[in-house]
């Protein structure tokens, strides 16, 4: 297995100029196969997809590797009462699973989120059953199992199960 140094794994923002690149994932099957959005068939209907749902959304950034985005994460932060918590999710194009470039961004963002947003006192992730693999990037970034929640979301037309993970403020500001 490849693996590559803290330096080369970066996020930043996801640009409309990232076309080539973020259809790496966005056009992957193995990717969207555990997201809530299908696998893009079209460069076009990507961009239209970033310009109007990643670019303005409050933390949707691109991991990137030596520079080149190969990824994705987000942080999507919940209202009102709620406000003390926020949703992490992530993807990678498949061609870069297993080499440490998600748990080590999921790290940096769950870092960069809390020292940005003082409000901020959970952040948690939701992660399908079948998704092995994501699960066991958030426990190496330091997340913890909470449980199953049976029946807990609609995805891809039915309803289907969902690990819990969090971290809490206190598990990474000390």
């Amino acid at each position: 297995m490849e693996s590559y140094s803290d330096s080369e794994i970066t996020i930043r923002p996801l640009e409309l100029s990232d076309a080539d690149d973020f259809m790496q994932w966005y056009s992957d099957e193995n990717v969207s196969k555990f997201c809530s959005w299908d696998a893009f068939t079209s460069k076009e209907a990507a961009i239209v997809y970033v310009a109007n749902n990643v670019i303005n959304h409050p933390y949707h950034k691109a991991i990137c590797l030596s520079g080149r985005p190969v990824g994705y994460v987000m942080v999507t932060p919940f209202q009102g009462n709620d406000k003390c918590r926020a949703e992490i999710g992530f993807g990678v194009a498949s061609a870069y699973w297993g080499k440490g470039i998600a748990t080590r961004a999921v790290k940096m963002a769950a870092r960069e989120v809390f020292a940005e947003w003082g409000h901020l006192e959970r952040l948690e992730a939701l992660v399908e059953v079948g998704n092995v693999a994501s699960g066991r990037v958030m426990e190496k970034a330091g997340f913890e199992r909470e449980g199953v929640l049976r029946k807990y979301w609609i995805m891809k037309g039915r309803a289907r199960d969902f690990v819990m993970f969090s971290i809490l403020r206190s598990d990474i500001i000390r």
